[in-house]
């Protein structure tokens, strides 16, 4: 297996890690033990944002895409891809804080849908 199939892999498995952080709750509703992995999950995303920590993945990514000719990028995931899609002038702090509360709201949201639906079931 190529280092650029690698890098490619490693990009699509950070993008899912971040959709499951977005909307993983929704999967809770259906499986209810996968809650015991989405809320680390969440807190984790939540941290990366707050903290400006680097996720693990991107320099994995990085690395992979350098083994294999191509070149890396110095930004983080969001920065180097989602970024330029949303906030083409890139990412600050301030951005971060917005990203990070947004994640914690839509995970509110979905959670109290939950709670709502599992007392329901329960009554």
């Amino acid at each position: 297996m190529g280092y650029a199939l690698l890098a490619d892999l490693v990009l699509l498995l950070h993008a899912a890690f971040i959709g499951f952080v977005l909307l993983g709750g929704l999967l809770v509703l259906r499986w209810r033990p996968l809650m015991w992995l989405h809320v680390p999950a969440v807190i984790w995303g939540i941290l990366i944002e707050v903290q400006g920590w680097l996720c693990p993945l991107t320099p994995m990514e990085n690395r992979l895409r350098k083994a294999a000719g191509a070149q890396g990028y110095d930004a983080g995931f969001i920065e180097h891809y989602l970024a330029p899609l949303i906030y083409p002038a890139g990412l600050t702090p301030a951005i971060q804080l917005v990203l990070a509360a947004l994640v914690f709201l839509i995970n509110v949201m979905i959670y109290a849908l939950l709670w709502r639906v599992w007392r329901k079931r329960s009554a």
